[in-house]
């Protein structure tokens, strides 16, 4: 590739902006539209690109389905909105009253594999197909491996076994398969994500802001690790990103999810989201994350469906005076004639939203900037969708090192994102300076729900920590059995398999 087309790409951005086609890796981003030239039999990075798009889509990352499955299920989040909407999610989610024929688990469960049978074609095409562009060829490998280990890695959490796919598919009938071992789709996804690491820069030009990188890889990869307990391989993943020097917490938190914070320093991946004022509402472009997580209400407060609301468990996690629950939680008023307080305008638009909605505290990172809504919609298409930050991974190698035995380490990392959190203020947020394993991985632990709050990875932190039990009884999710670790496979699926795909025995008729 010579340097002179990535600066003609500079002008390309532009053209994703009116919805340009040109399927040349450099006149074109993954962040536009998916054309024909995304379809199997158009080029080959046109079919890479399309894999970014799907990553945004409402059933994965942006809507119910991923809301429902990753969030609701842990004592932070619930369904919210209204108990008339969605009655059916609130007890499967909530509730934990799993059924099988619930519409949400199919779609999770075909979005990923849409994915994964992608990366697979993208993948048949390199491996049997000549192609002159090695570069290029060798970068949209890595990609597409670290696509089919992350819809790996939704799919193993979520179904514990499912069929593992790993060829091109021609045919309905060669997708019909038994389930895998879940250790056997770990060594799958371990194996992807290597060859992601190998593959993938460590950083891109300006110009392709949020392609994949080698940091993405290795941080995905200490997450894998860090499902199974597998604290040295934890360690050495999330340590090799710390050491990159490619990220920091140099942005305030107050900041990480606004306009402003989007592609930060501690942007590790984070899915590029657009709007136009042509298209303001464009799921091609953008992505329906804030809309469906915008608050419920009437009029100028009708910023959209309220779903994935924080519970008063949440707020209470916080200690005194830590800035992140202000960051974390949307307060509103119940009504118009409820009065404006200082406690619950929410900065930095001094806003304080109106709303119904059954839930303690909207997200406020899906909060959207009323100038931007005023020029686009109300809806925040445009809002990126931070998949893998760097505090995430300066506290797996925090827990990693307490796990190991070398609490020094641990204190340090763990006071890392307190210093950031702190924001200068000495009089909250104290050091951490205990030595003893438990104290600490409860510090860690805690760390890990206020700094990540109402991201996708609370309930599954419980589920690996052997403590969703107490943990949601505690806060009155009480019908949680360990059971629940893992969802029944969709049933629409196990009956066209025709007895190949067998149901999780816990949900077998």
């Amino acid at each position: 590739m010579k340097r002179s087309k990535y600066i003609l790409s500079i002008i390309a951005t532009s053209l994703v902006l009116t919805f340009t086609g040109c399927s040349d890796f450099l006149d074109r981003s993954p962040l536009g539209q998916t054309t024909a030239d995304d379809a199997p039999g158009g080029s080959l990075q046109g079919r890479v690109f399309s894999v970014y798009s799907m990553m945004r889509s409402y059933n994965i990352t942006a809507g119910i389905p991923a809301f429902a499955i990753h969030n609701f299920r842990s004592e932070d989040s619930e369904k919210g909105s209204s108990a008339s909407d969605g009655a059916d999610q609130a007890a499967m989610f909530d509730d934990f009253a799993y059924t099988a024929s619930n519409g949400v688990l199919g779609a999770y469960w075909n979005q990923n594999y849409t994915i994964i049978h992608q990366c697979n074609s993208v993948l048949h095409t390199i491996e049997t197909v000549e192609l002159s562009d090695t570069l290029n060829t060798n970068i949209n490998k890595g990609e597409v491996s670290f696509f089919r280990a992350y819809a790996y890695f939704n799919l193993v959490r979520a179904f514990g076994e499912v069929p593992l796919i790993t060829f091109n598919i021609t045919e309905t009938s060669q997708a019909n398969i038994p389930k895998t071992s879940i250790s056997e789709i770990y060594k799958q996804i371990d194996a992807d994500l290597a060859e992601a690491e190998r593959r993938l820069p460590r950083e891109w030009p300006a110009e392709y802001k949020g392609r994949l990188t080698w940091g993405a890889a290795r941080a995905l990869h200490a997450r894998a690790y860090m499902m199974r307990s597998d604290w040295t391989n934890m360690h050495a993943a999330a340590t090799d990103v710390m050491n990159s020097g490619l990220y920091d917490l140099n942005t305030p938190y107050d900041k990480i999810f606004t306009d402003e914070g989007e592609n930060s320093s501690e942007s590790v991946f984070e899915l590029q989201c657009l709007a136009t004022a042509s298209l303001p509402n464009s799921s091609s472009i953008g992505s329906q994350f804030s809309e469906v997580q915008g608050v419920r209400g009437s009029g100028r407060w009708n910023l959209g469906w309220g779903w994935h609301m924080a519970t008063t468990e949440m707020g209470k996690a916080f200690e005194a005076g830590d800035p992140r629950k202000d960051a974390t939680l949307l307060y509103f008023r119940k009504s118009e004639a409820d009065p404006i307080t200082e406690a619950n305008t929410n900065k930095p638009y001094g806003e304080s939203p109106v709303s119904s909605a059954d839930g303690a505290y909207f997200n406020k990172k899906a909060y959207t900037d009323p100038a931007q809504r005023a020029t686009f919609s109300n809806a925040g298409y445009w809002v990126n969708i931070r998949l893998i930050r760097y505090a995430d991974v300066v506290l797996m190698a925090a827990e990693a090192s307490n796990e190991l035995g070398r609490p020094s380490e641990a204190l340090i990392d763990l006071e890392m994102v307190r210093f950031r959190a702190r924001s200068g203020n000495a009089d909250i947020l104290p050091k951490v300076t205990t030595t003893d394993q438990n104290e600490l991985r409860n510090a860690i632990r805690h760390e890990r729900r206020v700094e990540l709050g109402l991201e996708p990875d609370r309930f599954y932190d419980l589920v690996r920590w052997g403590i969703a039990a107490d943990v949601l009884h505690a806060a009155g999710k009480t019908n949680y059995q360990d059971k629940n670790k893992y969802l029944p496979l969709p049933q629409t699926e196990v009956d066209k398999s025709k007895g190949v795909l067998v149901q999780n025995p816990e949900y077998a008729n």
